[in-house]
């Protein structure tokens, strides 16, 4: 698969997206990602600056909405409040402003110079790769990103990114593809997608060879071995769409280090649950050295020994923060969005970094979270005591 990374890399053309200049706060663009079917294409997007003093510079961030979403004003809005210049695209060459379809169902009204919408999969597997939507929505993120590092009051070398669910996977692939990103933080969103709940099994099974021509171009496993910005996981125990084996198979084969967030039946979606977690944000700052933030710990991989499971972990600094700690296990088996997980204390010695627990009979999967006396979850690798 041929990418035209260089073209992707360099600014884009942009200008403003005159109908939709009626928020105060961020601006509507339209900007250049590409070619598809022989013309060209853009992007519409919100970019958002926090207030600063003249002269300084900013970390920044790009925002990949999921499956049904589109460019997210107030998502931008909670990055700039957090220091951050954010720019946040539509992916599937739609805008945002609601439209009825014939059956009833809202969508995001398409523009005159979109690409492919989303988010085909097998059935477009036959055309040529750069006709493809994952191939045009990855061109958008970072042409994007280009756009967003050419800002003068942004360091360009502080520029992450985040994506909700099929954000996530897009984040991932983009994290492979552009090594100017300085980190990664993918909502449930991951590779090995021959694993996941997105397709039917059904048409699965019908369509069995275009589905593994599609993988084998787009499944974000191919990239994330090149991705070398740190990772941050965040996705929980019971997802429908990407199960909770995928993130950890994922982690292995990344490039760069990987942190955990591993929430225990966490809702899916955006808003609240996929944009809001401060989880992300500190992340991004402790990347970034911007701002107040709690040095994520290193956690070692769970290990069993006489009839106990621990794990060891480190911080830079800090470790008095971390109060609290609780063993997630599940004894069930099949598909891990309907196994309960169970959650039971762990005993923490922060002094010696080290976490500690019974281990429950017949368990099957395992995990420890971490937790600072200001909310925020850090969580182990997973131990698999069950083939996988």
């Amino acid at each position: 698969m041929q990418w035209n990374l260089e073209h992707l890399m360099t600014t884009p053309a942009a200008g403003k997206a005159e109908a939709f200049d009626y928020q105060q706060d961020v601006q509507p663009v339209f900007y250049d990602c590409g070619t598809w079917k022989n013309r060209s294409v853009k992007a519409f997007a919100w970019i958002g600056f926090p207030k600063m003093r003249e002269g300084e510079k900013c970390p920044g961030i790009v925002l990949v909405h999921g499956g049904g979403g589109t460019a997210f004003p107030d998502w931008v809005r909670l990055w700039n409040a957090r220091g951050y210049a954010a720019i946040a695209m539509d992916t599937c060459g739609g805008v945002p402003c609601w439209h009825e379809t014939p059956h009833g169902r809202p969508q995001w009204p398409r523009h005159a110079f979109s690409g492919p919408a989303g988010w085909g999969m097998f059935p477009e597997a036959s055309l040529p790769p750069e006709e493809q939507w994952p191939y045009q929505a990855v061109a958008t993120v970072i042409a994007g990103h280009s756009l967003l590092r050419s800002f003068p009051q942004v360091d360009a070398g502080r520029i992450g990114i985040t994506g909700v669910s099929w954000g996530g996977v897009l984040a991932c692939m983009a994290a492979g593809l552009d090594p100017r990103l300085a980190f990664a933080a993918p909502v449930y969103g991951c590779g090995f997608l021959n694993l996941s709940c997105l397709w039917n099994p059904e048409d699965v099974q019908q369509h069995s060879g275009a589905c593994e021509a599609w993988l084998r171009l787009w499944d974000p496993a191919l990239y994330l071995r090149t991705a070398k910005s740190p990772f941050l996981w965040l996705t929980g125990t019971n997802d429908a769409a990407f199960p909770f084996d995928t993130t950890f198979r994922s982690a292995q084969i990344t490039a760069g280090k990987s942190s955990f967030a591993l929430i225990v039946r966490m809702p899916h979606g955006h808003g609240g649950p996929g944009e809001k977690p401060e989880e992300i944000h500190n992340f991004a700052n402790a990347v970034t050295g911007h701002g107040m933030f709690l040095p994520p710990p290193e956690m070692a991989p769970p290990r069993i020994n006489n009839g106990k499971v621990m794990a060891g972990f480190a911080v830079a600094a800090g470790g008095e923060n971390f109060d609290r700690a609780e063993l997630i296990y599940t004894t069930g088996s099949g598909a891990y969005k309907e196994r309960l997980w169970q959650q039971q204390p762990a005993e923490i010695t922060p002094a010696a970094g080290s976490l500690q627990a019974d281990i429950p009979a017949e368990m099957t999967v395992l995990y420890f979270n971490l937790f600072s006396k200001s909310g925020l979850t850090f969580s182990s690798s997973p131990l698999f005591k069950e083939r996988r």
